[in-house]
């Protein structure tokens, strides 16, 4: 059976699991490198036992590691604001990418993958845009798309509310991330645009508030915030974003139709299991967003890996991830200025 040869770039939580579930649920995936410019984190894979026994080299400089001998591909989970330039050096080395949302937080770099990766046609180039893998977002677009169970659809809620983080982590990575509409509410805003049938947005506005993170200011960033885009055609879209959720990780998204509504996750639960006593009825939710689309990350490895095999189209076009980045920069903009940013009936910012 072929495999293709891949390395894993960044290990913090994000990339170890990509390492395990391409291990372990990634048949025709192997591999053979891991890279991190954290020397705790570089350390860290040095010791581990399960990368010896898998033969997996340890790299602490991008650059050394994408010439690593027999290196097909590279999985990028590092911050953000690395994203482009470490996705641009890989296709430059001749090598198959699939990079972690978004592609940039800058709109004209993330524009340089989509260029770099269309003069290289025969590199398989994708944007992680996780969700679209998950079974019931994909039922879900079955159900709106193929047997039209609510009409027309014109209006998507959807939310991404994050486990309040007592650690420390999201603050420290909040200076490299793009804002919370560009980091947190990128995923929704994707669906909004498959759901709805790929709209072009008219306008964007938001409004947002600390309630548990202060420190946040100095970035011109919230800890809770809510976004409204409306688009060409009479669509709507809605977001709430939260890092601060008490009960865990609470992801759902309400798509409303012309004859009917389509819900999924609206009441979040961590399993099947209900528990019944004097205070009533109650199920537990997942801690993080891991718990609730691990098989879904499988599935999205697989299916890249597929396309490097196969020689054929990856699951998602990257232009895809320019509209939805266009539109978190327009709502991380209204944000932070107070105004509406607005849109031409092209999609382009209006002056």
């Amino acid at each position: 059976m072929e495999q293709v040869n891949i390395a894993v770039v960044g290990l913090g939580r994000m990339g170890k699991r990509h390492v395990h579930t391409l291990l372990y649920r990634v048949p025709r995936a192997r591999v053979i490198a891991v890279c991190s410019a954290t020397p705790e984190e570089v350390q860290w894979a040095n010791n581990n036992q399960e990368y010896k026994e898998f033969g997996i080299s340890v790299y602490d400089n991008y650059n050394d590691m994408l010439t690593h001998p027999k290196l097909a591909a590279v999985w990028i989970s590092t911050s953000t604001d690395v994203h482009a330039s470490q996705s641009l050096a890989a296709i430059e080395r001749g090598l198959h990418v699939l990079c972690e949302k978004p592609l940039s937080t800058d709109l004209e770099e993330a524009q340089s993958v989509v260029d770099a990766a269309k003069k290289h046609p025969q590199l398989k180039v994708m944007a992680g845009f996780s969700r679209r893998f998950d079974a019931s977002y994909r039922d879900a677009a079955v159900k709106i798309h193929d047997g039209k169970a609510i009409g027309d659809p014109f209006v998507v809620r959807s939310n991404t509310c994050d486990l309040l983080d007592n650690i420390g982590f999201f603050v420290r990575y909040a200076s490299r991330n793009g804002g919370i509409f560009v980091d947190c509410a990128i995923h929704d805003i994707d669906l909004s645009l498959w759901y709805l049938g790929n709209p072009v947005p008219k306008a964007c506005w938001a409004i947002g508030t600390l309630q548990h993170h202060p420190e946040l200011k100095e970035f011109n960033d919230v800890d809770n915030a809510v976004g409204v885009v409306e688009f060409w055609g009479g669509k709507i879209a809605y977001f709430y974003c939260s890092r601060t959720q008490a009960h865990g990780h609470d992801v759902c998204t309400e798509i409303t139709g012309t004859t009917g509504k389509v819900m999924v996750n609206v009441f979040p639960r961590a399993n099947n299991v209900v528990l019944a006593d004097r205070l009533g009825l109650r199920n537990e939710v997942q801690p993080e967003y891991w718990q609730r689309f691990e098989d879904a990350f499988a599935t999205e490895a697989n299916e890249f890996i597929s396309s490097i095999v196969r020689n054929e189209p990856v699951p998602l076009p990257m232009e895809t991830g320019i509209v939805v980045m266009r539109i978190g920069r327009a709502l991380q903009e209204a944000l932070c200025t107070g105004n509406v940013v607005r849109f031409d009936q092209n999609g382009n910012l209006a002056t």
